[in-house]
């Protein structure tokens, strides 16, 4: 894929050099254009560096505005508001204007990365709507100490994968739950367990980079939420049985990834708001928790429900057999399951290796949980098709 990424003068000129890297890291090829304002902020080598490609900074006769316009993905990160406006406007005065026009008459897909005080960033609002009306993306600055702020790189990726997918899920609703559930016993100590979230959020990431509108209700997690879809915090098991029954019947596709306790402390056995004494016995009754997936596929029986279940120190077959009795019991149309005892794939760990089940039995190698992430979507796109 080739990427065009455009650098204008923005103080966040200097994250550009990040974001090309990690453009290179998705498999892309980068050119850099340069404003002459952008090279007052940051060396053009450093660009040449980032992307292993000659910067330019002129238009010249090999009419590079031409020559690359017709790339998969032009990125302006950052753009000011001198930018946005002129483009608006369709003023090629310069060579990174000259360039986005005539990729506009190609309707090569282009993102905007404003970057600017919050002052200007209001002032150029028409602006921006108008350029939103004509197909040109856009993602939300953060808005800090008033500034319109660079955003997560994280972010800037996931709209530029979208924007060259071919947006498989777009137009469904995909809801995703991720983490480990906090049940209260007292105002310190509780019980949960030791997911990361990791597994839901990149499901999460993978299904809004297909075009999905995604929502993810998450509990307990120690990984980074990109801000480019929907997020709703759930701490305990009852919170994201609400959360997901509330939104269930909306929902083409639910993935239920998220580690839920299966008890819960009975709080008429003691009052949760105290604080435990260590100088005395003590007894604790728990409850079953609802199962949340029983309950999502009653309200939507239509809703795709992809089930998630952890084991412990079992072999293939036995992990197999578990989770095929759950896929019947809870109505679900695929369960993903793993076994947590191994170092290297259980919880916390930046990698995994599952079984997908549903008409058929895959067994997946140990793989990042974004590849792991990336198969399980495949195999919902298959299977909705």
């Amino acid at each position: 894929m080739e990427i065009i990424l455009c650098v204008t003068g923005s103080i966040a000129a200097i994250e550009s050099v990040k974001l090309a890297r990690e453009l290179k890291r998705q498999g892309a090829n980068v050119k850099c254009f340069m404003s002459d304002e952008a090279c007052r902020i940051i060396h053009p080598n450093a660009m040449e560096f980032a992307t292993g490609e000659k910067v330019v900074l002129e238009l010249t006769g090999e009419i590079e505005h031409v020559k690359h316009a017709q790339a998969d993905l032009i990125i302006v990160a950052p753009a000011t508001a001198n930018l946005i406006s002129k483009f608006a406007y369709k003023i090629a005065d310069n060579p990174i204007n000259a360039l986005l026009i005539t990729a506009f008459g190609y309707e090569t897909p282009i993102l905007m990365v404003p970057s600017m005080h919050n002052s200007m960033y209001k002032a150029i609002v028409e602006n921006i709507d108008k350029l939103k009306k004509q197909g040109i993306n856009f993602v939300k600055p953060k808005i800090e100490e008033g500034k319109a702020k660079f955003p997560e790189i994280d972010d800037i990726l996931l709209h530029s994968l979208q924007l060259m997918s071919k947006g498989e899920l777009q137009g469904k609703r995909v809801m995703v739950t991720a983490g480990g559930t906090f049940e209260e016993i007292d105002p310190i100590r509780c019980i949960t367990n030791r997911s990361s979230g990791r597994m839901g959020v990149e499901l999460a990431k993978e299904a809004f980079i297909k075009g999905a509108d995604v929502t993810l209700i998450y509990a307990n997690v120690s990984t980074h939420i990109p801000k480019s879809f929907k997020s709703i915090r759930a701490e305990s098991v009852n919170e994201m049985y609400q959360k997901v029954t509330q939104l269930a019947e909306s929902q083409d596709i639910f993935i239920s990834a998220a580690a839920v306790s299966d008890f819960t402390i009975n709080r008429e056995s003691r009052d949760t708001n105290l604080k435990i004494s260590s100088e005395d016995d003590l007894t604790i009754k728990l409850i079953p928790t609802p199962k949340i997936i029983n309950a999502a596929k009653l309200i939507n029986p239509k809703m795709h429900l992809i089930a998630f279940k952890a084991e412990y120190n079992l072999s293939d077959e036995e992990l197999i057999e578990k989770a095929s009795r759950r896929l019947k019991e809870s109505g679900a149309d695929m369960i993903v399951a793993n076994d947590v005892s191994n170092v290297e794939t259980g919880f916390g760990s930046t990698k995994n290796r599952v079984v997908i089940i549903d008409d058929e039995i895959n067994k997946t190698p140990i793989s990042s949980k974004r590849d792991i992430a990336q198969m399980i979507i495949e195999r919902i796109i298959n299977r909705i098709k």
